[in-house]
């Protein structure tokens, strides 16, 4: 099975174009998610207006602020701290890669908790390991959301993260082993890590290595979510850090690159957009 994340996030958003519709008969206005897009980067720019498109269709207010890569680091913190307190602002992400003479943790930690729709302020990843209220990261929360889709059955299998970064290695460990998974995290330079990766029910794989993973090194029936997004060094196409081709006939359920973990990542952020709106119009 290749599991289409584009049908599951249209799904998502049908549903929250409805509830949008009631809150703003309820609460007097809609979501409001700015997005900070520093510099020209063609991949971040390409994001940035799905994730505008996908605000509209949805009924969201959206805000796209550009400012040149130039921009120093304490001008972005100052727009960050404004957006912060602006009550008519629910959800503000800034667009990732940033310029080296930023600091990306700083300007991560700058925007607040309670207005972090990308799940990274250290507060919110302290919420999930400590099982309190928080943004959970839109990637972890996507491939969560597209096994049930899938039917997976999680609690008792065997899942190998490979990754162990904030962003998405650590959380999704932490989701699954929520699920009652016995979850192994390791990295692309673990010893032995084929040895590991076949030994997995449901891997996933979130590295940034195009086609990483080869069919020796998963077993029959796996269910693979592959979580890279990459250019292949031979077609200069996008792929994942799964070879694709090589693995499809061993996994029992398979996602693509592009369109099966980013359009769910997509959905996501408009969810906890959702999810940071509601806590401030109920404070």
């Amino acid at each position: 099975m290749i599991i289409s994340g584009k049908e599951l996030a249209t799904e998502v958003k049908q549903r929250l174009a409805a509830e949008v519709a009631e809150y703003d008969k309820k609460y007097g206005r809609v979501p409001h998610l700015v997005v900070v897009l520093v510099g020209n980067d063609p991949a971040s720019v390409s994001y940035v207006t799905g994730k505008a498109k996908d605000s509209e269709e949805v009924g969201f207010k959206s805000t796209t602020i550009k400012k040149p890569d130039t921009i120093s680091e304490e001008e972005l913190i100052a727009l960050i701290e404004e957006l912060n307190e602006d009550k008519e602002v629910d959800g503000i992400l800034v667009q990732l890669p940033l310029p080296k003479h930023i600091s990306e943790s700083r300007i991560i930690e700058t925007i607040s908790h309670e207005k972090d729709v990308d799940g990274f302020h250290p507060l919110n990843v302290a919420a999930l390991w400590q099982k309190q209220e928080g943004v959970v990261a839109c990637t972890p929360k996507g491939v969560i959301e597209l096994l049930d889709k899938a039917g997976i059955e999680i609690e008792g299998k065997r899942a190998v993260v490979i990754g162990r970064s904030n962003i998405v290695g650590l959380p999704v460990s932490k989701l699954l082993l929520d699920r009652n998974a016995t979850v192994t995290i390791a990295h692309s330079r673990t010893k032995n890590l084929a040895e590991i990766t076949r030994q997995a029910e449901i891997l996933v794989v979130a590295i940034g290595r195009p086609k990483f993973v080869k069919a020796d090194m998963v077993s029959e029936g796996v269910v693979i979510m592959d979580v890279g997004v990459n250019r292949d060094p031979e077609t200069g196409k996008l792929c994942g850090d799964v070879d694709f081709e090589g693995c499809k006939d061993k996994a029992s359920v398979i996602t693509p690159v592009p369109g099966g973990c980013g359009p769910m990542t997509r959905a996501c952020l408009l969810e906890n957009t959702i999810e940071c709106y509601l806590r401030q119009m109920n404070k």
